[in-house]
């Protein structure tokens, strides 16, 4: 097992490369989409947003370029450290592909070019979440030990989605007026299916492991829209959707336990023996949805030692991140809540 630091793109330069390396990290694992083009969101904390969602897709195609992705993971080994992933597509480049719709084939195309410039570029996982509301719904106060801030949900989140959103984002400023029609739960898993079936050949032939994240928050739908994974037995539904090797999972072990079904630990064993997870989110939660709260590492329902415990008797070889951490009382809420995150599993690694 390794240990890792999720880097927003605000954070992708030396000062928080070296903050990783410093608190034990071998790896880093990336984002290129940039949640916090809204001044709604304090870009030194996760997003959280209301129903206009994070901001505005569509950021610079350039972050997709096999040189960009080079130079970046140059920079990230030059400070002693190797990216192990990165995470999320941006809305902007497979909007219908999430909705079915017209630019569909269109975006497909760009995808799988989008995995071949990552292979090309030495990087091994692209991490994904196939969602057409995203992470939404969740909410922000003194949830933690000693009134830390962080992030949770008060209740079910049914505001429907604008034309022009997906992913929680705006990816179309000038879409009509109206709100994007509900879609089913097995129309979503064709919409997968579809995605799969296109992707995998390509990441395979590019060495390049596809990893897909559960649903965040594991609601059955949010805003309207349907969710995938939202209890644990689905993951093998979207595991036996395709045999290929490239076809994993990035196991967020928070999300899982904000299921309604399942014991966590249970949960772990078993997916843990199948070693198709390629990398891992670690944190601690309490509570289910929807109505769960995030906690220090070592301060919820999750038994985080024990789930380190069990991925060692599989042998799993990957990376570890804390995908979140409470933000701690000090001029650097966010360092710190990070740095006592990446502290206790380092020390639970050993």
């Amino acid at each position: 097992m390794r240990l890792g630091l999720g880097l927003y793109r605000h954070h992708l330069d030396t000062e928080h490369f070296r903050f990783a390396k410093q608190c034990g990290c071998t790896d880093v694992v990336v984002h290129l989409v940039d949640y916090f083009r809204s001044p709604k969101n304090d870009a030194g904390d996760q997003p959280v947003g209301d129903d206009g969602g994070w901001g505005l897709a569509g950021g610079s195609d350039e972050y997709w370029t096999t040189e960009w992705l080079t130079g970046l993971r140059e920079r990230v080994e030059a400070e002693g450290l190797r990216i192990a992933a990165i995470e999320n597509f941006d809305p902007a480049h497979w909007h219908d592909v999430l909705l079915d719709g017209p630019k569909k084939a269109e975006q497909l195309e760009h995808l799988k070019q989008i995995i071949r410039n990552i292979g090309a570029a030495g990087i091994p996982v692209m991490g994904y979440n196939f969602s057409i509301a995203g992470v939404a719904g969740r909410v922000k106060g003194p949830y933690a030990r000693g009134g830390a801030e962080s992030v949770g949900m008060d209740g079910p989140y049914d505001i429907p989605m604008k034309n022009g959103m997906v992913w929680n984002m705006v990816y179309d400023e000038n879409a009509a007026p109206g709100t994007i029609p509900s879609a089913t739960h097995e129309q979503l898993w064709q919409r997968l299916k579809d995605f799969l079936d296109a992707i995998l050949p390509v990441a395979e032939e590019a060495g390049v492991i596809m990893a897909a994240h559960p649903d965040d928050p594991p609601m059955p739908f949010v805003r309207g829209q349907p969710r995938l994974v939202y209890q644990p037995s689905h993951y093998q539904r979207l595991l036996d959707l395709h045999p290929s090797p490239a076809n994993q999972m990035e196991f967020c072990v928070g999300s899982l336990a904000e299921m309604t079904e399942g014991e966590i630990h249970e949960v772990v064993e078993q997916y843990a023996a199948t070693r198709r997870i390629a990398y891992v989110h670690l944190r601690n939660v309490r509570d289910k949805v929807p109505h769960y709260k995030e906690t220090f590492i070592d301060d919820g329902e999750v038994d985080v030692l024990r789930v380190l415990k069990i991925l060692r008797k599989y042998d799993y070889q990957g990376v570890i991140i804390p995908d979140h951490a409470p933000a701690m009382s000090c001029p650097a809420p966010w360092h710190a809540g990070m740095a006592f995150a990446l502290g206790f599993l380092k020390a639970g690694m050993k």
